[in-house]
């Protein structure tokens, strides 16, 4: 389901137009020929999450988000479209229905060559829905 959910979120962060107008890539990693600023997921991790009845996850996903200069104005208005997209992400999937979608924190980090990354870690809980 790990795989399903991170699918499911790069199509929902690329479909935005507002995100789309702002960054140059949104994959799932880093790219490796997108100039800055791009979206990816750093890295995720899943544990037990079932029901009774039902396969569960709770899934932490790390968004990596790399920009270029020092636009503190621009990169917070960024960061927020990334959280307002994120905290709209649909219920219902191909798979699963996500029940949880919680921030639980970012962290900035300035790089060489004036690079600056920013770090958004969400937990998603999820449970698989039956094949159709």
């Amino acid at each position: 389901m790990e795989t399903l959910l991170r699918a499911a979120l790069l199509d929902w962060l690329r479909s935005d137009l507002t995100l789309a107008d702002l960054l140059n890539a949104v994959e799932e990693e880093s790219p490796v020929r997108a100039t800055p600023p791009w979206l990816g997921i750093a890295t995720s991790a899943s544990i037990d999450w079932s029901a009774k009845n039902r396969i569960g996850r709770e899934v932490r996903i790390a968004l990596e988000l790399q920009t270029r200069g020092d636009d503190a104005v621009g990169d917070g208005a960024l960061v927020a479209a990334i959280e307002k997209r994120m905290t709209a992400f649909p219920r219902n999937q191909s798979g699963f229905d996500m029940i949880t979608v919680q921030f639980l924190r970012a962290r900035a980090e300035r790089r060489p060559q004036n690079l600056l990354t920013i770090l958004l870690e969400y937990r998603f809980r999820i449970l698989e829905t039956s094949p159709e």
